[in-house]
């Protein structure tokens, strides 16, 4: 049997994790999401016995300090207008490194940047993240996640990998809004993403919930 033929030029449309839901639940705005489209992502695990080298490598390409726990930080890439990437530590000797839309291939940039010194995996097409804020965020957070928001708990920089509505999910908080709201990114499987804005829709409900 011959194979299928292909479609030379054949692109598909990049489309929204979230396209086609409803855009809001409840009355009100106390819960904001908005999502962060077009994210590249690349996780990057140390080889062993090599943190030390990578720290120093990535402290010379983008001037941060890889994060030795649940952190995030953020630097700047040398030569491309000066556009942010986080760093955000998920595991052990393992981190998730996220750019804006528009800052180049950020696999081939740490491939340059790191080498051999961290297996690195492209995540950028396979997540979805969402950033929340309103005045009421904390508190349906709290009934989606098993962990403590409060901000003596959960500062501006932590991170933390676990689970809401038993979908793996990592989390991090950002700097206040301008209106003094708390502003957390939530990232999740592609493939969990209707799941996961049902159940935190759910749990806004009640304060208001808007996406953007």
């Amino acid at each position: 049997m011959s194979a299928p033929e292909s479609t030379p030029g054949l692109t598909l449309p990049a489309q929204s994790a979230f396209g086609g839901l409803p855009v809001a639940t409840g009355s009100g705005r106390g819960v904001v999401a908005s999502e962060r489209a077009g994210l590249d992502a690349v996780r990057l695990v140390a080889r062993t016995d090599g943190v030390a080298a990578l720290a120093e490598r990535i402290q010379s390409a983008f001037g941060l300090e890889l994060p030795a726990g649940p952190v995030r930080v953020e630097g700047r890439i040398a030569g491309d207008a000066g556009k942010p990437i986080a760093l955000i530590g998920i595991g052990v000797d393992a981190w998730l490194a996220v750019a804006d839309a528009g800052s180049g291939d950020l696999l081939d940039l740490l491939r340059q940047s790191v080498g051999p010194l961290a297996a690195l995996t492209d995540q950028g097409g396979g997540m979805a993240v969402l950033r929340l804020t309103g005045p009421q965020v904390r508190a349906a957070l709290a009934k989606l996640l098993p962990i403590d928001l409060h901000p003596r708990a959960f500062a501006v920089g932590a991170a933390a990998s676990t689970v809401a509505a038993y979908i793996a999910v990592t989390l991090w908080r950002l700097p206040d809004s301008g209106a003094g709201n708390a502003v957390f990114e939530i990232a999740v499987g592609r493939s969990y993403a209707v799941s996961f804005r049902e159940a935190l829709a759910y749990c806004a409900a009640e304060f208001g919930f808007t996406r953007e």
